[in-house]
Parts: C-alpha cells; structure tokens; sequence
C-alpha cells in the first residue's frame, strides 16, 4: 500500500471507531436497493468479472439487436447501387455514384445501427449509475498499474471518440497522470473503429460469434493501456498516481427518453463525420480506383489502376501478416479516419449480389485468422488525425504526437504478428 492508502485507511478506521460508540443501528432494518446490489457489484473479487460480463453483453447487444437493420441499409444501397450504373448513361458519372457514393460511403453507413446500439448501452449503464461503480472498482488495479482512477473517466469516453477523451484529462491536477492518460487512450477503441470490427468479425466468425471477437479486441486494447501506463510509469512518467475520490450515485431505473438522446448526441458526430471527411476520402479513393481511365476500362479493372500500383508498392509491409494490397491501401487511408477503411473496400469491391463481408471471405482477402489480426492491427496502429492533432494541442508539442505514431505503428505490427504467428502453431490458417 502506498502512503495515500494507508492515510485514507487511518481515516476510515478512525470513523468506524467513532460511528460504532455513537451510532445505533437496526440489524434488521431492511436495505435500499443501492446497497444490495453494491454487495455483489462491488465485491471484492467478483466485482470486476461482473463489469467485463456487462461489456460483454453490451457488445453482444449491439451487434445481435442492429443486424436486421444493417442488413436492410446494405441491401439498399446495393439496389440504388444497381439502379445508378443501369440508369445512367455517362460512364464516369455512373461510376461515382455506383462505386464512389452508393459503393464507399454506403458501407460506412451500414455500421449507423450497431453504433448506436453501442451507444444505446453505454447510455443505459450511465444513467443507471453502474458506470461510476465501475470507475470504483478499476481504481485499485488502475494504481497499481500505473492509472489513477481518474483516468478511468476520460477513458470511458474514449469508447465513443478519442478526442474528447484527451480534452477530458484537463480535469486531473497531476501533470504526470494527465500525460500517461494522454498516450494510452488511443488504445481505447473508439466508435470509428467498430465499422472494421463489425465487418470483419461478421464476414468471418460468422453472427454467433462476431460480438465475442469484438468484445475481444475491446478488452486487448483495455489491456494494453493499462500495460502501457506501467510501463510509462516505470520509464518516462516515474512517481506514485495520485488519490482518487468518486462518488457514487444512488441506482435509478434508466429514462428512455435520456437514454435515447445520449445515444443521439454520441452518434450524430459519427454521421457529421460521414458526410465531411468520410465523403471526400471516398471521392478521392474512387477517383484513385477508375484512373487511368482508359487501363481500367471505365473502373472495371481496379487492379490497373492507381490506386493498385500505390498498394502494390505498400505490400510487402503487410503480406507477412497475410493481407493483400486492398488491406495496405485501406490502413492507408484509415490514417484519415478508421471508417474509411470500410470506406474503401466498398470502393475497391463495389456492390453487388454479395455482400461487402461475402465478397472479403469469398475472395480469399480474409480468413478468421488474418480477419482477427486485422482488427488487432486497426484498434493499435497510428491513431486518426484528429487524435493526433488532440495529443498535440493538448501537450502543446509535436514530439508527444510522433511518439504515438511510432510506439503504436511498431506495437501493432507486433501484436498482429503475434496474433498470426500464434495461430499458424496452433493449425489455424
């Protein structure tokens, strides 16, 4: 125990001495509802397993509740898809709006229902209290890691975006807190990343599983930043984490209502970001996709194309992980925004009878094996640049910004390495 534990132990000790002299109690007196349900979500041990079975079906919820959903948006853009290339005459027209709106930004916008069926979730545990409870009960593994209790917070909001997360450490008065919290909350899986997630986990575990690779990849990343906060602590941020106090509010039933606008608020900046960045990534991987025109014969032929050649080139950065230049090229443009990634295999795949997920297994790009070492790769590697531009107004520097580039580039090609190199022993292909 460090010297803040064993003070604030001396405290309660104290109080427990006086409150026992002076307070008489009724053994029998029934209890508040808050205080039943803190005796198991609380408790020592099983406290914390209870919070990772929520997220697990926080996770599973998500993906299982907004499935028919996707499906009909998918099916829909893949009609009007069809539509625009019958209907319209003029060739390059046709093909922007077949592969370039309906193709790209139509498989981003597949991923409206399970976002915010996530954010649905989060809502409910928020209003029902059991959020800060969790907060609570992460604080002691939290210091001895590294993390004070207080970065829990800010890394909560990171499961919706990662800049606000680095804008909430303003909060914490301990400068060497607030920068370990900094450079680990990338690794918290934003909602940008759950697109990927989705598509890959459905395409290749299949509806029974996809929400248990997904709730997976969501504790890997916990995992390392706590991992990376200690070593932090160790190396470049040395002393002790500073206290923590919460309070905890009583339990209450979640209003519909407040639930529903939580949900909303979280998952408007999603659609705002489909319709500015998004969009124009896609218009430029399109473009990139049918020129030179007259080699890819009217965007038919992708694989002549420029933007082949630029994956092509980028490959062999990636083939050791089995992925193919349609991968590189994705993570290429993923540095804009995670969303893009789907972006451009919608792009590069087009719409069609199969679906994007069908044609990603079909046509061999991923196996469950490569699928669950992509998804490792896209919640690690180099965060979106708007959370790099975060990290840089925030530490008022470039040189944090760089180090993030690096530390998570390099981290994600070993970890995905990992991940393959480890399966290939144990037979899976």
């Amino acid at each position: 125990m460090d010297i803040s534990a064993i003070l604030a132990k001396s405290r309660y000790d104290r109080i427990k001495d006086i409150v026992d002299q002076t307070v008489t109690s009724d053994k029998g007196a029934v209890k508040t509802y808050t205080e039943m349900l803190d005796r198991a979500f609380l408790h020592r041990y099983l406290g914390i397993p209870i919070f990772l079975t929520f997220l697990w079906v926080m996770f599973q919820f998500a993906f299982t509740v907004s499935e028919p959903f996707a499906v009909m948006i998918e099916e829909a853009f893949s009609l009007l898809g069809g539509v625009a290339e019958q209907r319209i005459s003029q060739p390059h027209l046709a093909s922007f709006i077949a592969q370039g709106v309906f193709g790209g930004l139509g498989a981003v916008l597949v991923f409206i229902p399970p976002i915010f069926g996530l954010f649905l979730a989060l809502s409910i545990l928020e209003d029902s209290g059991y959020l800060a409870r969790a907060a609570f009960l992460m604080d002691r593994l939290m210091s001895r890691l590294g993390l004070c209790g207080h970065s829990f917070i800010p890394m909560m909001i990171g499961f919706g975006c990662n800049v606000p997360a680095i804008m909430a450490t303003r909060s914490m008065n301990d400068e060497r807190d607030r920068m370990i919290t900094i450079l680990v909350s990338p690794f918290i899986s934003c909602s940008a990343r759950l697109p990927v997630y989705v598509l890959i986990a459905g395409a290749v575990f299949g509806p029974a599983y996809a929400g248990t690779a997904v709730f997976s990849v969501y504790a890997i990343g916990i995992a390392l930043a706590i991992l990376s906060a200690l070593a932090f602590r160790k190396t470049l941020f040395r002393g002790e984490t500073s206290p923590f106090l919460l309070e905890l509010p009583e339990y209450a039933m979640p209003n519909a209502r407040s639930a529903l606008l939580h949900m909303w608020a979280r998952g408007r900046a999603f659609l705002h970001r489909a319709g500015t960045l998004i969009f124009g990534t896609t218009v430029i991987v399109w473009f990139l996709s049918v020129n030179p025109w007259e080699a890819t014969g009217g965007g038919q032929l992708v694989a002549e194309s420029y933007l082949a050649q630029l994956g092509h080139a980028m490959q062999p950065l990636v083939s050791p992980l089995g992925w193919d230049w349609m991968t590189a090229v994705a993570l290429l443009f993923g540095l804009l925004a995670k969303e893009v990634v789907v972006g451009t295999y919608g792009v590069l795949l087009g719409t069609g009878e199969a679906t994007l997920g069908e044609s990603l297994v079909s046509l061999g790009i991923f196996t469950p094996l490569s699928g669950f070492a992509f998804m490792c790769f896209v919640l690690i590697y180099v965060p979106c640049a708007a959370t790099l531009g975060a990290i840089s107004r925030e530490t008022n520097s470039i040189r944090w910004p760089a180090f993030v580039l690096v530390f998570q580039t390099a981290l994600a090609f070993a970890v995905s390495g990992l991940v393959v190199g480890a399966g290939r022993l144990l037979g899976f292909a």
